[in-house]
């Protein structure tokens, strides 16, 4: 028999980033009575763990050069993430934040959800 909360204690373990969770959210504007697509928190400072899946992929053109990143992020099975929703990670080691957009989630295990994540950005 597998002992769940021993193997999630030994994963979040490796957990050493930060991450909020937002999501755009219908907001009524008091003033103009017109509903707007708001970005609103959904989860603070939730321990997890940011993966990279592949190196940086750079589009230059004549007008930008557009930079593509996809990572993996680990984290508890019991927080609802959606496709669409904007994950903002501190990163430990750096102290700096990265925002990402969340990819369809997989399933979640009993002891940890993985969801791929997708930055982009210009340099």
């Amino acid at each position: 028999m597998i002992n769940y909360r021993r193997h999630r204690r030994a994963i979040e373990r490796m957990y050493e980033d930060r991450a909020m969770i937002s999501r755009h959210e219908p907001v009524k504007d008091p003033v103009t009575k017109e509903t707007k697509q708001v970005l609103q928190p959904v989860y603070e400072d939730q321990a997890c763990k940011l993966s990279q899946t592949s190196l940086p992929r750079n589009g230059q053109t004549e007008a930008q050069n557009d930079i593509r990143f996809d990572a993996k992020l680990f984290i508890a099975p019991e927080l609802e993430i959606r496709q669409g929703d904007v994950i903002s990670v501190t990163r430990k080691a750096t102290g700096q934040a990265e925002t990402f957009s969340a990819g369809k989630p997989f399933p979640p295990y009993s002891s940890h959800q993985e969801i791929y994540l997708t930055a982009k950005g210009w340099a």
